[in-house]
Parts: C-alpha cells; sequence; structure tokens
C-alpha cells in the first residue's frame, strides 16, 4: 500500500496506493484504481475500478475515522482486484471467450471467510494461548506479553510460511515491481524498465507496514484491557479491531509525511526489514506491468506523462480492455 502525492486536474492531492495481483498490480489513484494484467498470451490487460463512491465518503477526510474507511475500502477493492487478475491471468472461458470472474456473492463470502479466519487466528488464537499461561499461575503482564509475542510470531511465521510457494514467490514479485514504479514516480524518473529497476523493492509506506503496525498497536492497546471477566478479554480483541486500524492508519500517514524525522525512520525500519518477506526481486516483465499500472493511473487522474517514457511492452490497442466497475 504504497503511497505519493501527486497534482491532478483538481486541486486535492492524489494519493497513490499500489497492491500486487495476480500476475499483474493495482495502482488507486483519486476515483479510479487501475489494473494491469500479465495474460496467458504475455499481453498485458487493463482494467479500473470505479472508486468513486469510497472518495465522497465525507469520513476519509475525518482524522481517526478516515483510517476505518480506508481499511474497509482497501478489502473491499483488494478482493474485486484480485477477482479480475485471477480471471485474466487464466486461459478464457470455452463457451464465452472471455475471462471468468467471480460473482458478488462469492466475493462477499470470500471476504467474510477471510475476515472470520484472520481474527480468528491472529486475535483469538494468541488469546487463547495467553489463557493458559495464565490459567498455569502467570500474572496478566506475563500474560499479555506472551499474547502479543504469540500474535507477532504467528504474523511473521504466515508470511514466511506463503512465501515458500511459488506462485506467492511471483505476487511478491509483482509487490516488488509495483514499489519500485511507485518509488520511481514520486522520484519523477521516466516510466521504463532500466529507470524502474534503480530503485528498491522495499517501500516504507507498503501495506505490510501497516500490518505489522496493526499487530504492535493491538499488543500495545491490548495491555490495558483487564484479563477479567472473560467476556470483555474475548470481546475487546474483535471490537477493537477498527480502533486499532484507525491508530495504524494515522501512524502510517505521520510516517510518509514525515519521512526525514529520526523517529520515524528508527520506528519504520522493521517494517522496511519485514518487506524481505513480502517482496522478490522483479523480472522485466512483471516491471512492465507494474509501469502499465502506474501510468494509467495517472492516466485516469488526467496526469500527464509523456509517451516516449512509457515503456514499451506486448501490449497492443486491439488487446486492451478498460471495463468501468463498482469495488463494493
Amino acid at each position: 500500500m504504497t503511497t505519493s502525492k501527486q497534482q491532478s486536474r483538481s486541486d486535492r492531492p492524489v494519493l497513490y496506493g499500489g497492491q500486487a495481483v495476480v500476475e499483474g498490480v493495482m495502482i488507486r489513484g483519486r476515483d479510479h484504481a487501475a489494473i494491469a494484467i500479465r495474460r496467458e498470451d504475455k499481453s498485458i490487460a487493463r482494467r479500473d475500478l470505479d472508486l468513486t463512491g469510497w472518495s465522497k465518503v465525507r469520513a476519509r477526510r475525518i482524522p481517526w475515522i478516515r483510517g476505518v474507511v480506508v481499511l474497509a475500502e482497501t478489502l473491499t477493492v483488494g478482493m474485486k482486484a484480485l477477482s479480475i487478475s485471477a480471471a485474466e491471468a487464466a486461459p478464457p472461458d470455452e463457451k464465452t471467450g472471455e475471462p471468468e470472474e467471480f460473482g458478488k456473492g462469492s466475493m462477499a463470502l470470500m471476504l467474510f471467510i477471510s475476515l472470520v479466519a484472520g481474527i480468528g487466528i491472529f486475535f483469538l488464537a494468541p488469546l487463547g494461548l495467553s489463557r493458559l499461561v495464565e490459567n498455569a499461575g502467570a500474572n496478566e503482564f506475563t500474560a499479555n506479553v506472551v499474547e502479543g509475542a504469540v500474535r507477532l510470531g504467528i504474523f511473521v511465521g504466515y508470511i514466511w510460511l506463503i512465501g515458500r510457494m511459488e506462485d506467492i514467490r511471483r505476487v511478491f514479485g509483482y509487490h516488488g515491481a509495483e514499489h519500485m514504479a511507485v518509488a520511481a514516480h514520486e522520484a519523477g524518473e521516466p516510466m521504463t524498465v532500466e529507470s524502474v529497476r534503480r530503485f528498491p523493492e522495499a517501500h516504507p509506506r507498503c501495506g505490510t507496514s501497516f500490518l505489522m503496525t496493526v499487530v504492535v498497536v493491538s499488543i500495545l492497546l491490548f495491555i490495558l484491557i483487564p484479563r477479567d471477566p472473560l467476556w470483555l478479554l474475548i470481546g475487546s480483541r474483535i471490537v477493537l479491531i477498527p480502533v486499532i486500524g484507525a491508530i495504524s492508519y494515522e501512524m502510517i500517514r505521520y510516517a510518509g509525511t514525515h519521512p526525514g524525522q529520526l523517529i520515524v525512520r528508527m520506528l519504520g525500519a522493521p517494517n522496511l526489514w519485514l518487506q524481505d518477506l513480502t517482496t522478490r526481486p522483479p523480472d522485466d516483465s512483471m516491471i512492465e506491468v507494474a509501469i502499465e499500472a502506474m501510468s494509467y493511473a495517472l492516466e485516469l487522474d488526467g496526469v500527464e506523462y509523456r509517451p516516449e517514457d512509457r515503456q514499451d511492452s506486448t501490449i497492443g490497442e486491439d488487446e486492451v480492455r478498460s471495463e468501468p466497475t463498482t469495488g463494493d
């Protein structure tokens, strides 16, 4: 979830954020998310998601509330982008000849299952283990420390484990390419493979940084919650998730606007280290896709970029398909 500021047709700054998808990259602009996907025939498909409904939510401009809105948008739009990319990257349907996407009902079900599984694995499972330690005679402080350590261990271990899968390693390669393309844009460099490759795979405003911040904030916040009665202990781990997300978002936002501060660099260092697990050096074809997504996002926002700086690839006019859809 990298971000950069860029003036467009309006005076309002655009916050660009990115996400790796199946064989592609998604870049979120002002009112659209631009997606570029490498198809099976090696061409690059372009798709866009209309985000005007999300961008016009008034709560998005209210500190400590906007983080919840952004988190909800990220989950919803991210799931839709993954569905689109999976359909475009797979062989077309034999009957229709078109990519076959998940329906809204299927996506809603997958999102619900993902949220339930996430809460169970990353919030309730560490709590259960800490409860066993507490019942064995440990005091509340020790139990909270154990809960936090287990939560952090599960998070890092999960990322390490999925990173061993070949398909996920390719997604992590696109993740690195996305970071590099956004960083090149932020630096005002041309959108070419040679230029983009000069930038590192890690980015200080990555979504991994947000997740890591969520884990750390949850550890600190839960220490303040009494461990009895049991219903309060369990309920707090669920009810406070939006609060944790809001606090984490404001911290990441502040770090993004004050990158030169020593305290920001010190606290952000573990986030950059963790990206060694969530990014991989991309090949040239991955960088081409990231460049296409970044360029398309700028195009949708009306930001002028020089055509001669656009990287040549196997994309052709008859292969480009832009189909506005809703992100919800």
